[in-house]
């Protein structure tokens, strides 16, 4: 059994590396990093790196939005669709910063009345679906001409740098502000700021595109929360599920000795962005807790026959590839986890 952990928010975007990583002590993942073979790459999106993984081409963007909207419950079908999902926008030393609904949260009457509103203003151009309470999808007449910035890479920083470029962007612009205007005054938000809430003042539109056959079928079980990973997950044929609890849960339930399967563990992502040092740790000693000793341990016993780890960083990512066999290299000593962050 062959199986790949995808950790997005391995990095650190404020002051030193190490200053997330003070008081940890990640024995089981430091001994994966050290004893694996190790390879070094250029940062990528997640994003990205699932969509290369099933052999989806890049549309004119790429079409994030019908893989999730399959995987909440929806039927993406020929239509072309974007994430338009709900966010904070506010000032901060002069530049406009963005806040995402892992800092807030949405009600699900909340969602469905803004997106009501956003509906009866706009008629055909615009239709959106909240499936789920802070994932918002709107089904357009055609995919706009123009590149976007998947929200995970935008959460806690400006928005300027990765605002919507392409022919259609200027006028994707123009909707948007727009569409501020019209949640600015809603009763909703209004509402919301009496209770001393983040408002809703806009969303953030991203991957556009029809819902295309992926090419390839890497993985024959896929474990994520993110839902992107899910929807190609369940195009390709293979079998997807939200991750279990922990390895020793997924273990029982991993399916044949031959099979390859994908566990996406997020929980550093949003905490890395957020410059959350606190929340980071606590992320992490809940990993080594919950899926790096365990799985180190299955490694060790034979359970499972190779670990990959893929761990994303802001400046590169780490691919750490480990057998059973390659545990016993003890001359490959173990070092602190600051230094692979760095």
């Amino acid at each position: 059994m062959h199986c790949h952990l995808l950790v997005p928010g391995f990095g650190w975007p404020q002051g030193e590396a190490g200053e997330p990583c003070r008081a940890l002590a990640p024995d089981a993942l430091e001994t994966l990093i050290a004893r694996g073979r190790r390879t070094r790459t250029p940062v990528l999106a997640p994003e990205r790196w699932l969509f290369e993984r099933f052999g989806v081409p890049r549309q004119r963007d790429w079409p994030a939005a019908p893989f999730s909207l399959l995987a909440d419950g929806g039927s993406p079908g020929s239509d072309a669709w974007i994430c338009a999902d709900p966010v904070h926008l506010r000032f901060e030393r002069n530049r406009l910063m963005l806040l995402d609904g892992t800092l807030f949260a949405i009600a699900r009457d909340e969602a469905e009345a803004l997106a009501d509103s956003i509906n009866s203003h706009f008629g055909d151009s615009i239709i959106v679906q909240p499936l789920q309470a802070r994932r918002w999808y709107a089904r357009l007449p055609d995919c706009p001409d123009m590149e976007t910035t998947p929200l995970a890479s935008v959460r806690g920083g400006a928005i300027e740098a990765a605002l919507a470029h392409g022919p259609d962007a200027m006028r994707w612009q123009a909707y948007i502000n727009e569409l501020q205007m019209l949640l600015h005054d809603h009763p909703i938000n209004l509402a919301r700021e009496a209770r001393g809430e983040l408002p809703v003042n806009s969303v953030w539109l991203w991957g556009a595109g029809r819902l295309p056959q992926p090419s390839a079928r890497p993985f024959q079980f896929v474990a994520a929360s993110d839902p992107l990973a899910r929807g190609l997950a369940q195009a390709s044929g293979a079998q997807a599920q939200e991750p279990a609890a922990n390895a020793q849960a997924w273990l029982a339930h991993a399916g044949r000795a031959d099979s390859v399967s994908l566990i996406v563990l997020d929980s550093l992502a949003a905490p890395s962005q957020y410059g959350q040092a606190d929340a980071w740790r606590e992320a992490l000693s809940k990993l080594e807790l919950d899926w790096f000793a365990p799985l180190l341990a299955a490694l060790k016993q034979g359970t499972i026959g190779m670990l990959t780890l893929h761990l994303l960083g802001l400046e590169h990512a780490l691919r750490v590839e480990v057998t059973r066999s390659d545990l016993r290299r003890f001359w490959r000593r173990r070092q602190l986890l600051a230094g692979w962050l760095a």
